[in-house]
C-alpha cells in the first residue's frame, strides 16, 4: 500500500523522509551567525551615521567661524586662541591657530572644532588677507 512514504525494502517498516535532528542543528546554527553578522552590521550603521551627522554639523560650525573671521574688518592676531559657540543644539568647543605665510600680505588660519567627546575633531585651513 503506498501513503506518500518510502518503504524501506527487506526492514518492514516505513522510512519518513525529512531533515534529521543533527541537519536542523547546522541549519540554526549557520541562521544564527548570519543573523548576528546582520544585528554587529546595524551597530556599526547607527554608529557611523551618529558620527557623520556630528561631523557635518562641526563642519557647519567651523565654515561660520571662518566667514566670522573672514568678514572682521580687522585681521586675527597671530598666535593660538580657543572658545565655545552654541550651534545646532549643541556646545562646541574651538581652537584657532593664526600663523604669518611667506606672503606679508596673507595669514593662514587652522580651526579645529571639537563637538562631542569621541568624535573627531573637524579641522578647517584657510588664508585671510591682512589687509
Amino acid at each position: 500500500m503506498w501513503r506518500g512514504r518510502s518503504w524501506s525494502v527487506g526492514k518492514g517498516r516505513e522510512t519518513e523522509r525529512g531533515f534529521t535532528l543533527l541537519e536542523m542543528l547546522v541549519a540554526l546554527a549557520v541562521f544564527s551567525l548570519a543573523a548576528l553578522a546582520l544585528v554587529r552590521l546595524q551597530g556599526v550603521t547607527l554608529r557611523t551615521a551618529a558620527d557623520l551627522d556630528s561631523k557635518a554639523l562641526g563642519q557647519i560650525v567651523a565654515r561660520n567661524l571662518m566667514a566670522e573671521v573672514q568678514s572682521d574688518p580687522v585681521p586675527p592676531s597671530i598666535g593660538d586662541e580657543d572658545g565655545d559657540v552654541d550651534n545646532g543644539g549643541r556646545r562646541w568647543h574651538w581652537s584657532r591657530t593664526v600663523k604669518p605665510t611667506n606672503d606679508q600680505r596673507l595669514l593662514q588660519v587652522d580651526l579645529t572644532v571639537d563637538g562631542q567627546p569621541g568624535a573627531s575633531p573637524v579641522v578647517l585651513s584657510f588664508v585671510r588677507v591682512v589687509e
